[in-house]
């Protein structure tokens, strides 16, 4: 039980979706719904929306937190660790801790979903850095980029 009080408490926190910040790599648009500082550190939520044939990462896994995917419109392919498949609207992947997994939007129209990661963590950090090198046409090592990603808690996988 996280809260013992005998009465309710008026706590709840609405977001309106044109006061999410919003992060722009490329065509891709991530709009940080519920950054974990707003969520007291329990979740953070992510819309993710794609343009035909963005592509997306390569497979990896996280050690410290899930990540959950929410297809809201479009087709976008998920890869599970053993095989990628083909997904729409309403379909759903769970990736516990240490999950193998990736996405992309290979298809030729438009792709949104949700990005669910528990517990929450500032994620946005990683995007938002990710922004920043993809941006300034930064050209970093194999050890850097290994860097970047583990202090992101991103493992690749060859």
């Amino acid at each position: 039980m996280s809260y013992a009080g005998l009465v309710g408490k008026i706590n709840a926190k609405l977001i309106f979706e044109d006061k999410a910040q919003v992060i722009e790599m490329g065509e891709v648009r991530v709009h940080l719904i519920a950054k974990s500082d707003s969520t007291d550190n329990r979740f953070g939520l992510f819309r993710w929306d794609m343009p035909a044939n963005a592509g997306g990462p390569a497979p990896h896994f996280h050690k410290t937190f899930s990540e959950s995917f929410y297809v809201l419109s479009g087709h976008v392919d998920v890869y599970d660790g053993d095989r990628w498949t083909k997904t729409s609207k309403g379909d759903y992947l769970l990736v516990p801790e240490g999950g193998i997994h990736a996405f992309k939007n290979d298809s030729n129209e438009p792709a949104s979903m949700l990005i669910l990661f528990a517990p929450g963590l500032p994620r946005e950090n990683f995007f938002q850095e990710l922004k920043e090198i993809n941006s300034s046409n930064s050209k970093l090592s194999p050890e850097a980029w290994a860097n970047f990603y583990a202090r992101h808690d991103q493992f690749m996988v060859a």
